[in-house]
């Protein structure tokens, strides 16, 4: 094990010529059989330490950083941001929840000290751009610099070309900005949920792979790298280690598939251990691990407004506001109206004469499947309006996703059959639940995520759903992710996160809503 004095890392090693043959200001203090050399203890040292083969080389993170923030870094934390500083090409395949976010921003902050980079762009889905990477910047590196490069061409170019130092862009928006971001020289690129890379023969990949030419830092993060199938893991590795991974995807299909007809293949018994020695290096971290994990993580994911929905908002806005002025509002209008706004944020309103009327919500179903490819394990979705339902159970059938409902109109022999099936078997992988309906009573610790795909306004019901998980025979941390795509959805949030007692307030919440 090598030892730390002051600001210099003391090297034990029977070949001492080869340290100071290739590290400037290295020197030897101690000869013999084992000798031992002193050298300057930076990012840069201590990775050429490592490219000579020298075991045990910390990174210098782990005692010359101050770890800046709201809060410390948990172990886990820690030991992955070592590990990103000490490696200019990785995968971080650390399970959803476990904090990856914060252990790159700690990781990335680092070495802007150390003058190792200068830039950061974060490449990750619409729907964490602001509710993860933004919300932790400013929690963790609050000193630094941030924008996102989201809207027109021209106010993504105008980003890229300013001079914040961590940009944050949407996957499809790296293709409109390439030359920009060429030109601009990103020391570092973080892909968070690195799996929307794993198709070689897309565009969003080509683009990646030329911006990646250059002899960039690159760190490629996603709790699942093989969910779906062994194949899923040749495109991160052909941009991350291309070096590991076989020159065509023919060759790969064929080490880890087997052919067993037209169009049908299965993976082979090794096939994941040749995904493992390929994906590499990489450091992994289950929540089972993480034993000073908090036993519940609250994350939100935004799901905007698709231009549809958007539209019709601010029409129903302003017809709720003309409303407004000229009656009394109780709180029996105002939930009605809130409702209204909630439907519509979900994808179907229903009418006054009780019709149904669909809204594209495909934004935030892309955040649902997201969340599910995410999970290491089972998932609850807990989703307030009927026919919501029928659109996302729809969505999970086509996108082939096992899944039941649980809602009002399910008998109680066959809830009971659905929730013994999903403890005890492997499908259904997904629970689709409206609140109401099974929110207190029943154990669902098979899941360890908790999906809210809109929001309720009973706290006693939030709180109770979420208790379905996390409960008495759970054996891992649990995840609760809110979407939210509106403001109202935004405002109900943030009560039922304080536990405040929201039918109180929804006149005040409705008249904000529509003066907003």
């Amino acid at each position: 094990m090598q030892t730390v004095k002051n600001k210099h890392l003391i090297v034990r090693t029977k070949y001492p010529e080869k340290i100071t043959n290739s590290i400037r200001g290295s020197k030897v203090v101690s000869e013999g059989d084992v000798s031992e050399v002193q050298v300057d203890w930076s990012v840069k040292n201590a990775q050429l330490l490592k490219s000579l083969r020298i075991k045990n080389v910390p990174s210098p993170i782990v005692s010359q950083y101050e770890w800046p923030g709201l809060f410390r870094p948990m172990k886990h934390q820690e030991t992955t941001s070592e590990f990103f500083t000490m490696n200019q090409r990785s995968f971080c395949f650390n399970e959803q929840g476990t904090g990856k976010t914060a252990s790159a921003i700690w990781a990335s902050d680092f070495l802007m000290n150390q003058g190792v980079i200068k830039r950061v762009l974060v490449v990750c889905p619409l729907s964490i751009m602001q509710a993860a990477w933004q919300a932790d910047l400013f929690k963790f590196a609050v000193h630094r610099s941030v924008d996102i490069a989201y809207g027109s061409r021209q106010r993504r170019q105008e980003i890229i070309n300013g001079n914040a130092e961590y940009i944050i862009i949407n996957f499809d928006g790296v293709e409109i900005v390439e030359k920009e971001i060429k030109d601009n020289n990103f020391d570092l690129i973080i892909i968070d949920e690195a799996n929307a890379y794993k198709n070689v023969q897309t565009n969003r990949w080509k683009c990646m792979k030329r911006l990646l030419e250059s002899d960039r830092w690159l760190w490629m993060m996603t709790g699942t790298p093989a969910a779906q199938s062994p194949l899923d893991a040749y495109g991160v590795a052909k941009l991350c280690v291309p070096d590991r991974a076989p020159k065509f995807f023919g060759r790969y299909r064929d080490m880890v598939m087997f052919n067993v007809g037209r169009f049908r293949w299965v993976p082979k018994d090794n096939a994941q251990d040749v995904v493992f020695d390929m994906l590499q290096p990489a450091i992994r971290f289950t929540k089972e691990e993480c034993l000073d994990l908090p036993e519940v993580t609250h994350v939100f994911r935004e799901a905007p407004l698709t231009t549809q929905q958007a539209k019709y908002y601010k029409e129903l806005k302003k017809n709720m506001a003309i409303v407004a002025d000229g009656e009394h509002i109780t709180t029996v209008n105002a939930a009605v109206n809130i409702n209204k706004l909630l439907q519509l944020s979900g994808g179907a309103v229903y009418t006054n004469d009780k019709e149904v009327v669909e809204f594209d919500v495909s934004n935030r179903l892309s955040v649902i499947r997201e969340v599910i490819d995410e999970a290491s394990h089972k998932v609850l979705i807990f989703v307030p309006f009927t026919h919501t339902i029928n659109i996302l159970q729809n969505y999970l059938i086509k996108n082939k996703i096992t899944s039941e409902v649980i809602n009002g109109a399910v008998s109680v022999n066959k809830r009971t059959d659905i929730f013994k099936r999903f403890q005890e078997n492997k499908d259904p992988q997904v629970l689709v639940i409206q609140p109401q309906a099974a929110a207190h009573g029943v154990t669902l610790t098979a899941a360890n995520v908790v999906v809210w795909y809109s929001p309720i306004t009973s706290v006693e019901t939030y709180l109770q759903a979420n208790a379905r998980v996390h409960r008495t025979g759970q054996g891992n941390p649990v995840t609760v992710v809110h979407i939210e795509g509106s403001p109202v959805e935004q405002k109900l949030y943030q009560m039922l996160q304080s536990k405040l007692d929201t039918h109180n307030k929804l006149v005040d919440l409705y008249l904000n809503e529509v003066n907003s």
